[in-house]
């Protein structure tokens, strides 16, 4: 079950599970992707400001050379950074060459937002004398959008998508789009639940991977101050009915309500536990009070470095 699909608008198949590698250690990554990869990981979610594509593509053609997978095997997703929104195509060409690879099988714009250009793949977020980001005015979110369309017409991205856009802008992009985002990536997990913004994006056809799935654990509470729902009751309660992790149920609850789970670990015990959640089903009335436990609470806040909260 670890090979569960989803459906792409583009015609394509992503793993329902993947591996985050945000905030990996670029020197384990030699070590997380095989052994990743021997568990049953075909997909792997990075982005240009991860600043970590280097060593997952060293990683990969490695796999690839020894025969451990083939590059139709896998599923490689990487984002286009804010500063680089007026070089898309050249920004998506210095991630390809950095994965090693002739194409990805999905593109995504990281935020919904264009920012001063600092050099494409350098992902700088430049900050005025006043503290705060400085956003690129003269580049629209259109403008973007068909510069991503001409790279699937072009043969080198075979799915585009959207990342961190709300009902607002996703509604917008649907818009103005020829090819329609497969995918929109957001902050989303039993503490943040967005139920209305995953209804909308399914609704239209919009796959949702749930990035930061479990809250983000002791990292987002030490840059953001943000308890984790690993400790919540509720899911200690039933990993112990399930001989399962906290983590186990979450990402569990997640699949259950179609959407494209992205852990990210680099402890092997980790690693092996997030994928084993296939053996397992949560019934509906624990899928109610799940529901229950949303407080709404972003983990994630970029506002912290950029001087500006972009969600306002």
């Amino acid at each position: 079950m670890a090979g569960a699909v989803m459906e792409l608008s583009s015609g394509h198949k992503m793993p329902a599970l993947g591996l985050g590698v945000w905030r990996a250690e670029p020197e384990v990554l030699k070590e997380i992707i095989p052994r990743a990869l021997e568990l049953g990981y075909r997909h792997f979610d990075c982005a240009a400001d991860y600043k970590n594509e280097a060593e997952v593509g060293e990683a990969l053609a490695l796999a690839f050379k020894q025969g451990l997978v083939k590059r139709e095997d896998v599923f490689i997703t990487t984002k286009l950074w804010n500063s680089d929104h007026g070089h898309v195509k050249e920004a998506c060409l210095d991630s390809l060459k950095k994965l090693q690879l002739d194409y990805l099988d999905l593109y995504l714009i990281h935020f919904p937002v264009a920012t001063k250009h600092t050099g494409v793949g350098t992902t700088g977020s430049a900050v005025g004398e006043d503290g705060m980001l400085e956003i690129d005015v003269t580049i629209s979110l259109q403008s973007t959008w068909h510069a991503m369309e001409e790279l699937v017409e072009a043969g080198i991205v075979r799915s585009i998508g959207i990342s961190n856009y709300d009902i607002f802008l996703t509604a917008d992009c649907l818009a103005y789009s020829k090819i329609k985002p497969a995918v929109n990536q957001i902050e989303t997990h039993p503490y943040f639940q967005r139920h209305d913004l995953v209804k909308f994006c399914q609704k239209h056809g919009i796959v949702v991977t749930a990035h930061t799935p479990l809250g983000g654990g002791a990292a987002n509470e030490e840059w953001f101050g943000y308890k984790s729902p690993l400790e919540d009751p509720l899911f200690l309660e039933l990993a112990k009915k399930y001989e399962k992790t906290p983590a186990q149920v979450m990402l569990r609850w997640g699949l259950q309500r179609n959407t494209n789970v992205i852990p990210k670990s680099s402890k092997a015990k980790r690693l092996e536990e997030n994928i084993d959640i296939f053996d397992f089903q949560l019934s509906h009335e624990e899928i109610k009070k799940i529901s229950q436990v949303d407080k709404k609470l972003r983990s994630n806040q970029p506002a912290r470095f950029w001087g500006i909260d972009l969600y306002a």
